[in-house]
């Protein structure tokens, strides 16, 4: 029997799912990635077919229908999935677009932008009983390059991570369906190839981001493969969602040792 698969939707040529593919497949969950940035079709239903949704960053809003033609079938997949209840998880533009369906709001170039390895504060009173951050440190950090941002949750929605200045970071619709700001698919070397003139212009130094991403990328990368092996499980069955993939982790610091940008709109 074929192993579970997760529809991929990728959105900009620089936006593959990266090393998330890989701990996807560690766990069991093969990855059907669809660029459906060069025309490719995206499926009409995710029923029968795929056991997961995986939505990636791009440069675009979730309703910019006319620079990205193909957002309206993902939405209406991302719907599809919500109502039946087959996992989500959204990345930057993947997460704005289920906080938008799901009834929340976005809105482009609000607050601070963010670039590179960036502290994330998980809030204990959510993440004690989510799937697949329960038991994380309470500081995690994760790479970030956007400037539009989700404003407002969904009303259904529970909140799980902010950032000092981009409260929405991580949250959760249902028991199945998650929206994150940041990029658990990068690793650190992939900030060697952001451009340095569009960094400078939002007030941050090329060198400087990548330094500090190469410090952080060990840390960091033990807490999103845990996280990644927790989604697969929770798709394949394979184990409670809770307890699947790598052991839970403790702590409490700031982790340590972890073309452009994916999700900045131009």
């Amino acid at each position: 029997m074929p192993a579970p698969t997760a529809l991929v939707v990728q959105n900009f040529p620089g936006g593959g799912p990266g090393r998330l593919q890989d701990w996807l497949g560690e766990a069991g969950l093969g990855c059907e990635v669809v660029e459906a940035h060069t025309g490719a079709a995206l499926p009409r239903s995710l029923e029968g077919r795929y056991a997961a949704l995986v939505v990636l960053g791009g440069p675009f809003m979730p309703d910019d229908d006319l620079r990205a033609p193909w957002l309206p079938a993902t939405r209406a997949l991302a719907r599809e999935a919500l109502a039946t209840g087959l996992p989500y998880f959204g990345i930057c533009l993947g997460g704005q677009l289920l906080a938008l369906v799901a009834g929340g709001e976005v809105r482009a170039e609000h607050g601070a932008p963010e670039a590179g390895s960036t502290p994330l504060t998980l809030l204990p009173g959510a993440v004690s009983g989510d799937p697949l951050l329960r038991g994380l440190p309470e500081r995690v950090t994760a790479i970030e390059h956007h400037v539009d941002a989700v404003t407002a949750l969904p009303p259904a929605a529970v909140w799980l991570a902010r950032s000092e200045t981009c409260p929405h970071q991580a949250f959760r619709v249902g028991r199945s369906a998650w929206g994150v700001q940041f990029h658990p698919e990068i690793a650190a070397e992939r900030l060697a190839h952001w451009n340095p003139e569009r960094l400078a212009r939002n007030g941050f130094d090329h060198a400087e981001l990548l330094a500090r991403a190469r410090r952080d990328e060990a840390a960091a990368a033990e807490v999103w493969r845990t996280v990644a092996h927790r989604f697969a499980a929770l798709v394949t069955g394979r184990e409670e969602a809770g307890h699947a993939g790598a052991p839970v982790l403790g702590g409490g610091a700031v982790g340590r040792g972890s073309g452009d940008g994916p999700g900045v709109r131009r």
